[in-house]
């Protein structure tokens, strides 16, 4: 696939938008619209047979969805993902990691998005206060079992894809370890 030309149609603090005109392997033209936006980390925290869920509004779908803590860093910056891991669980959980460990990577939405995430397990914890940004003061925070949160996928309540796919590879990883 070549570009033939590319063009940012918006832009925010979040994401910008751009529009690729692109000539495809046999030879005919097309055009892709991309949202670009940085990557993330996304963190699963656990304590043992417990994980810790954060919950929030998510505007997008007029819904509070309870997902692993997970964030870019402000601005569209690049951020080394292991720093932004850490720093994204004690911002949203006040939780401080004594090991954290990344166990995957996952594309949002490769169809349409350039966004990576990096995933990391958080262990070792230690409980303080979360220092929340603005935008997320009505966020939640709560400890489930893994049969409480397995639970609240298959019923609907857990909905958000990355923690859905970011669970799997902590499955995955429990497998591998001896």
């Amino acid at each position: 696939m070549e570009t033939l030309s590319t063009r940012q149609v918006y832009a925010n603090n979040w994401m910008t938008v751009r529009e690729d005109a692109v000539r495809r392997p046999d030879g005919s033209d097309g055009v892709y619209g991309v949202i670009d936006k940085p990557t993330y980390a996304l963190v699963i925290p656990r304590d043992g047979d417990r994980l810790h869920l954060v919950e929030q509004f998510r505007y997008p779908i007029g819904l509070r969805r309870w997902e692993f803590p997970a964030g870019t860093a402000p601005d569209r910056a690049a951020q080394d993902p292991a720093e932004l891991a850490v720093r994204e669980l004690v911002e949203e959980t006040g939780l401080q990691a004594g090991r954290m460990e990344k166990i995957g990577t996952l594309d949002v939405a490769p169809g349409m998005s350039s966004q990576r995430g990096h995933v990391y397990l958080a262990t070792d914890l230690t409980e303080g206060e979360a220092q929340r940004e603005h935008t997320e003061q009505d966020m939640r925070q709560a400890w489930f079992t893994i049969a409480e949160f397995e639970a609240m996928i298959a019923d609907g309540e857990i909905t958000d894809a990355q923690s859905v796919a970011a669970y799997m590879l902590l499955v995955l990883h429990d497998r591998r370890r001896p």
